[in-house]
């Protein structure tokens, strides 16, 4: 069994107050390890300092991906393996394509987008849920601070820099 990681954890009740602690906070050099909010907050992501993500890239490269399947089935099908003569038309009408190919498109990219979020949040049957609050899905802001990314800093100084920072409750120890 992997070894269990012990947090620092605050409730906010404001998502300004948030933000602000989480810019005070790491302008002090303290690592937070990853805040959990009841919505979505604009611009977490920059203020926490996450890189810019590649899922659009990903979600392209998905597409793409369909796209080539389907032409290379229909060419292959309809070109090679069973030829037909419908209408006069060519055995390979790429105009005749595109439906098939649309949808294809947009079957890989959803199923490959599906995929990327599960593994890259380690999502997936069996897995536990990491929870530091239960209050974070309703109306609470949880803050972590991994106590091992900072050892810069004893655990009566982190804990007296996220008390200073606005929390609205005294901040607690978890292990997870």
């Amino acid at each position: 069994m992997a070894n269990k990681s012990k947090y620092l954890v605050g409730i906010f009740d404001d998502d300004e107050v948030l933000i602000k602690a989480i810019d005070k906070i790491r302008g002090l050099g303290v690592k937070i390890h990853e805040v959990y909010t009841p919505f979505p907050v604009h611009d977490l992501d920059v203020h926490l300092g996450h890189p810019r993500t590649r899922l659009g890239k990903a979600a392209f490269m998905f597409g793409a991906t369909g796209t080539t399947l389907a032409i290379t089935m229909q060419t292959s099908m309809l070109g090679f393996l069973w030829p037909m003569n419908i209408g006069g038309k060519d055995h390979v009408a790429y105009p005749d394509f595109v439906p098939v190919s649309f949808e294809a498109t947009v079957l890989c990219a959803a199923l490959g987008m599906v995929a990327t979020f599960l593994i890259s949040n380690g999502l997936g049957p069996g897995k536990k849920a990491k929870m530091f609050d239960p209050r974070s899905t309703d109306d609470k802001f949880v803050m972590a601070i991994e106590f091992d990314k900072n050892t810069a800093f004893t655990h009566a100084q982190l804990e007296q820099i996220l008390t200073e920072s606005g929390v609205s409750e005294k901040p607690f120890e978890k292990e997870l």
